[in-house]
């Protein structure tokens, strides 16, 4: 397969690192065992990071950047996987140290992959992507520490892509979704996917009291930082929070153990990148059996691989709703 294709590449530059377009063949690619035709890719926070950043953000270069990928295996020397498989990759370093989903074929190690449900075309597997599998990762994290259906959770960066599928994948599981944006305008789009109630993020920024009046049972967090610290010191007696993001900061700015060992809150990291495949597996079943294929039309664009630098810049400004799916043909 000698075919040129265009792809975005992630190079070291003066100033940082540039994102750019270059025709490349696959043997241009990372010498993995399966070869997959790329049928779309997503738009991720990190996806901007990496192209829309001049900082380094990618750790190895040049590679092709993309968080996400989903298509349809080519080759495979692995006997695990065949010619014709639809599969999803969503992590494992893709776009920071590995070479991602930008380009229309992609070689990608045997373990990384996920079949995609029957439920969803690969357009639905990427309109999901890392954020939305993310998402999954974070209810089972709740179900896991005993959070039952019909407890009050709150759903921080809602109108994001995380916390989109987030409220959508909450309200099917029974829960009431309380939705936390700093966008009146998304209101609308945001009870669409089941949220019941909306709490301006102002409330949650700052420096705020150890402990605060207990609010609800738990917490989906992408926001990190004096957010997430806010959202512990208000979370009722033994509820817990699923943080998977850093939007925010890093860091917990003025945090205590008070709400830990005074009310048994529960701090439950989730790890998308590297969680092993068995709840990758289990967070895509609970995607295909509580998002419908109309629910995900309804929180995700689709839009051509050329606008990807554009994108980039606005989701690092909060200019995005819901989710972006990336046609790489287009």
């Amino acid at each position: 397969m000698s075919d040129s294709f265009r792809a975005l590449v992630v190079e070291d530059s003066e100033s940082g690192q540039t994102a750019s377009f270059r025709d490349l063949t696959t043997a241009d690619l990372p010498d993995h065992a399966v070869l997959v035709e790329v049928e779309f890719s997503s738009l991720n926070y990190k996806d901007g990071l990496v192209v829309a950043s001049p900082q380094k953000m990618a750790r190895t270069t040049p590679l092709i950047a993309g968080a996400d990928l989903a298509g349809t295996v080519v080759e495979s020397i692995d006997p695990a996987w065949s010619a014709g498989d639809r599969v999803v990759v969503n992590g494992w370093g893709m776009s920071e140290t590995q070479s991602g989903g930008y380009t229309r074929y992609q070689r990608v190690k045997p373990e990384w992959l996920v079949r995609i449900p029957e439920a969803f075309s690969t357009r639905d597997a990427m309109a999901i992507g890392t954020a939305g599998y993310t998402s999954a990762l974070c209810l089972d994290a709740l179900d896991r520490w005993g959070i039952a259906a019909g407890s009050e959770v709150l759903v921080t960066g809602a109108a994001g892509g995380v916390g989109s599928v987030a409220v959508a994948l909450a309200s099917a599981a029974g829960h009431v979704v309380v939705a936390a944006t700093g966008r009146p305008e998304t209101h609308h789009y945001l009870t669409s996917l089941g949220a019941s109630a909306f709490i301006e993020r102002a409330e949650l920024q700052g420096d705020g009291r150890p402990m605060g009046k207990e609010r609800w049972d738990a917490a989906i967090d992408s926001v990190g930082g004096s957010t997430l610290v806010n959202v512990l010191a208000q979370t009722r007696y033994g509820g817990a929070v699923a943080a998977c993001g850093l939007v925010e900061s890093p860091g917990m700015p003025h945090a205590t153990v008070l709400p830990h060992i005074l009310r048994g809150v529960g701090l439950l990291g989730v790890d998308s990148v590297s969680a092993p495949q068995a709840l990758r597996e289990k967070a895509w079943q609970r995607l295909a059996r509580d998002l419908p294929p109309a629910t995900l039309n309804s929180l995700s664009v689709v839009e051509p691989l050329s606008d990807v630098p554009r994108l980039a810049a606005e989701i690092l400004d909060g200019q995005v709703r819901g989710r972006v799916v990336i046609d790489v043909l287009a």
